[in-house]
């Protein structure tokens, strides 16, 4: 099952699937009555990109190798794709000839450099994890193991958001806002598969995914894509209760894809309070210092 979920997201699959959601008064065509099928028909999608029919269903059917970049701009004008739709729809479009790196410096022999990414991250005062294309979590700080997850006592294949999110029993607990975050993630995982259609581990998570959970499933079949950049989040903890928290990403520079994300509360308000509190439980009762 975990082939069949990375196989089936391919361009032409991609492109059937946003023209369907795409109706004719969204782009200033006519209406033509009862339509079979929601959505644009090939022909008005190559009239708006300024395409032959004939080209564009080529694309669809996987027939038409690497289409131009002004041609998928004009596509994503069309399908009205938002920044993480069009970039998924390049990596769709042009597929890596070889893998590019995913594997992280903690999991593979890279002693000094992992020894950077967690001194930066255990740097940062507030919560903060660096994480990979998969979501696994690469490296995390006290307040980030005590709000999100216990990273240190988790088995290493369990240090991964996308498995607390679906698979951990207390998920819904840690994550008042568990339907948006459900999703976001899926669409997450989704945006990797289409840069990394071939990682190995990334076709394990997602076969054991779609096989635990009939949630995940669902969302994976919506085609949703999402790029974690910055946003607004709530966690519960049993200590403090909720807490609502800014996030912004940065970018780890590297031929692997790390993201380290920073979650911040604005200084003396009840969320900045929180974290106090969860620091000052951290100093007393410091977590296990595993990152490997």
């Amino acid at each position: 099952m975990a082939a069949t979920f990375m196989i089936a997201d391919s361009l032409g699959e991609y492109l059937r699937l946003r023209r369907g959601q795409v109706t004719p008064a969204d782009v200033g065509l006519p209406g033509t009555g009862t339509r079979r099928v929601p959505g644009l028909r090939r022909d008005e999608v190559a009239e708006l990109v300024g395409l032959s029919t004939d080209y564009y269903v080529r694309l669809e059917q996987g027939r038409a190798r690497r289409p131009s970049d002004e041609v998928l701009d004009a596509l994503s004008r069309a399908l009205r794709l938002g920044p993480a739709e069009r970039t998924h729809l390049y990596d769709l479009a042009r597929p890596p000839r070889r893998p590019v790196p995913t594997a992280d410096a903690c999991e593979q022999g890279a002693p000094p450099r992992a020894a950077v990414l967690r001194q930066v991250v255990e740097a940062v005062l507030t919560p903060a994890v660096i994480m990979n294309d998969r979501s696994d979590v690469l490296a995390w700080n006290d307040l980030a193991a005590a709000l999100i997850a216990d990273f240190p006592r988790l088995p290493p294949n369990e240090r991964n958001m996308a498995r607390q999110i679906f698979l951990a029993p207390d998920a819904r607990q840690v994550h008042p806002d568990w339907d948006d975050a459900a999703r976001t993630t899926v669409g997450i995982l989704r945006m990797a598969a289409g840069r990394q259609p071939h990682d190995p581990r990334l076709v394990r998570l997602i076969g054991e995914l779609s096989l635990s959970s009939d949630t995940f499933r669902a969302l994976w079949a919506r085609h949703h894509v999402h790029e974690k950049t910055h946003g607004r989040k709530r966690f519960r903890h049993p200590a403090v209760g909720e807490v609502s928290l800014d996030y912004q990403t940065f970018r780890v520079p590297g031929p692997a894809r790390h993201l380290m994300v920073v979650y911040t509360a604005a200084a003396g308000s009840p969320a900045a309070q929180a974290l106090n509190f969860l620091g000052s439980i951290a100093v007393a009762h410091p977590p296990l210092s595993t990152h490997g």
